[in-house]
């Protein structure tokens, strides 16, 4: 009942237990830039030494493991096709019980550069239809993503719908390709502090971030 004691209790730490990357299945969408979500968990599971393989329940490509510090881990790669993500995300959280703010969502952003990433701990889907299914299937904005910059086509002035269609559905350039795997080093390092230290902590690290930083002497 004391008040002083209530405002003095810490905010609960958000500690992924499920990390979905949203992209689209079949080989033609492989290493596209709407598919860096799917890179992103492959990232993970090589530095985790999580094995995937299909799960017909979840409808996806999954894996568990547990981290270094004994923290379980989920990992999914729904293969619904984008548009339906959270058919996926949501069949996993059912079965094990997992909470929406323990699902951390990783998908491509072009509004954000290449060699940028941001975590928020919730939002609106930002016109993504990955995460428009996710929002809807979770019921709740109110779950953790981690949003990796592809960048804009350079001929955008009036933002033709077909125009970043086949942008987004394109793969990187090999200059581009090179930057995109420092990001996913960048990424696999902000994830791994979130499960120890929560989102919010790898927030304030990570999301000022950028390739550029990581070639150079760190200075934090």
């Amino acid at each position: 009942m004391n008040n002083t004691q209530k405002s003095e209790t810490p905010a609960e730490l958000v500690i992924p237990q499920l990390i979905v990357g949203l992209g689209n299945p079949e080989p033609k969408y492989d290493r596209t830039r709407h598919n860096i979500g799917f890179n992103a968990v492959d990232a993970f599971a090589k530095s985790w030494q999580i094995s995937l393989s299909e799960n017909r329940k979840f409808q996806g490509i999954f894996g568990e493991g547990n981290r270094p510090r004994g923290q379980k881990i989920r990992l999914l790669k729904p293969l619904t096709y984008m548009n339906l993500s959270g058919q996926s995300i949501r069949a996993a959280t059912d079965w094990y019980k997992i909470p929406p703010q323990s699902v951390l969502v990783v998908y491509d952003d072009m509004d954000l550069p290449i060699g940028k990433m941001r975590m928020r701990l919730a939002g609106s889907a930002g016109g993504h239809n990955g995460m428009k299914s996710t929002i809807a299937h979770l019921g709740t904005d109110k779950f953790p993503r981690l949003r990796i910059g592809i960048g804009k086509p350079q001929n955008d002035p009036a933002k033709n719908d077909k125009d970043t269609i086949s942008f987004v559905l394109g793969k990187f350039s090999s200059e581009e390709s090179q930057l995109v795997e420092k990001m996913l080093k960048l990424v696999v390092e902000a994830v791994e502090l979130s499960l120890h230290q929560g989102v919010e902590k790898a927030m304030s690290l990570y999301n000022n971030r950028t390739i550029a930083e990581t070639s150079a002497e760190t200075k934090r």
